[in-house]
């Protein structure tokens, strides 16, 4: 790409094709925004396309479903062709590529040496250790063998999704393959993860379009996750946290509550431990795609601690409590007044007929004043 060469309304791309300057400024700036950052940033994503600075893209699959690919192809700000042939240079996905067999393998190796220290590693899927990890094998290698043979000449690694943070469903009880995260299999190497059962495709682009931009990684958590994305539990953003608020709890599938709205936290929600932007950012740009936008509980996809291992509909601890600082029981029955709200109304009278005690001694003792005064 030249730097809106020729005409300045237009930029050339890879392909051949020609795509609205405005149109590719509007899609980086809304690309920035949808993952909370400023739209300048996505002005200067666009600057630094135009001027060439598109990195190389290496995507490997190992044990996974394709899901979080499958998500990528489905975001629209930016298209994936724009991302493809404008913002980065894919050099190397097994979905996506038009060659195959030993072509395939060869582009790999290829690209790897040619952009040595500055290309981009995407892992989507887990990586089996078991047995020499003989469970997935591509071109006659190990995935073992490929993972290390590329993330040591990368200059970023990033696990997509949570296979390939950190084991995901084939790391399920009992793990037969040995399945692990990239982070366990790459140790003392910075891997940044994007877990989610498929991943938000656009943590994917906030995290690989700063580092194209900028050179750098967004800040991260204890987990090494974007902290724009999973800095705070799906809870505190839910569209059903003013019924939590309330104390309106759909009781099962179906009732009333779940129909009008209620919270799902009876029902097992993991939103409350889960750090997620899903109630935030919903999937393939449609409102209301997502686990609790369409009537189930979340099931805490992005936490090693919770899928798979806690029982689906199995309530947790709420974390990171946000005002109102008191919450009304879930157990309460609402057509009776509880213990705690008795409690509660105790205090209240007794504060207030102390009140008034004080009250009428300090009024009767101005009545005595005022005799003597007469």
């Amino acid at each position: 790409m030249e730097r809106f060469a020729g005409n300045p309304g237009v930029v050339d791309s890879v392909g051949g094709g020609a795509v609205d300057r405005r149109d590719f400024l509007k899609a980086c700036t809304m690309a920035a925004v949808a993952v909370g950052l400023p739209a300048s940033v996505g002005v200067k994503w666009a600057e630094a396309a135009a001027a060439g600075l598109k990195p190389s893209v290496v995507w490997l699959h190992f044990q996974e479903c394709t899901g979080c690919t499958e998500s990528l192809l489905r975001t629209s700000h930016p298209a994936v062709a724009e991302l493809i042939l404008d913002l980065i240079s894919l050099d190397y996905c097994e979905t996506l590529s038009a060659a195959a067999g030993h072509q395939a393998e060869e582009n790999l190796k290829r690209t790897i040496e040619a952009n040595a220290g500055k290309f981009v590693c995407i892992i989507e899927g887990a990586i089996p250790t078991k047995d020499n990890g003989i469970y997935c094998m591509i071109g006659g290698r190990t995935a073992l063998e490929i993972v290390h043979e590329v993330a040591d000449k990368a200059a970023a690694l990033i696990a997509i999704g949570s296979c390939a943070s950190w084991g995901g469903i084939p790391s399920a009880e009992p793990n037969p393959t040995g399945a692990k995260g990239a982070p366990q299999v790459l140790e003392g190497k910075t891997v940044v993860t994007i877990p989610g059962c498929p991943a938000n495709p656009y943590n994917l682009l906030g995290t690989v379009l700063q580092f194209v931009t900028f050179g750098t990684l967004p800040a991260l958590d204890d987990k090494a996750r974007p902290k724009f994305a999973y800095g705070r539990v799906i809870h505190e953003d839910c569209p059903r946290r003013p019924h939590f608020d309330a104390g309106r709890f759909a009781q099962q599938f179906g009732d009333q509550g779940h129909r009008e709205g209620y919270c799902l936290y009876k029902l097992g929600c993991k939103g409350p431990a889960t750090h997620a932007n899903c109630s935030l950012q919903h999937f393939g740009e449609v409102v209301g795609a997502w686990p609790i936008g369409i009537g189930h509980p979340c099931v805490g996809c992005t936490e090693q601690a919770m899928l798979w291992r806690v029982p689906i509909h199995e309530t947790v601890q709420v974390e990171h409590l946000t005002p109102p600082d008191a919450f009304p029981s879930i157990d309460a029955d609402h057509r009776r007044v509880s213990p705690v709200a008795t409690g509660v109304a105790g205090l209240v009278g007794g504060a207030l007929v102390g009140a008034g005690i004080m009250a009428g001694k300090k009024f009767a003792g101005q009545d005595r004043g005022n005799e003597k005064g007469d």
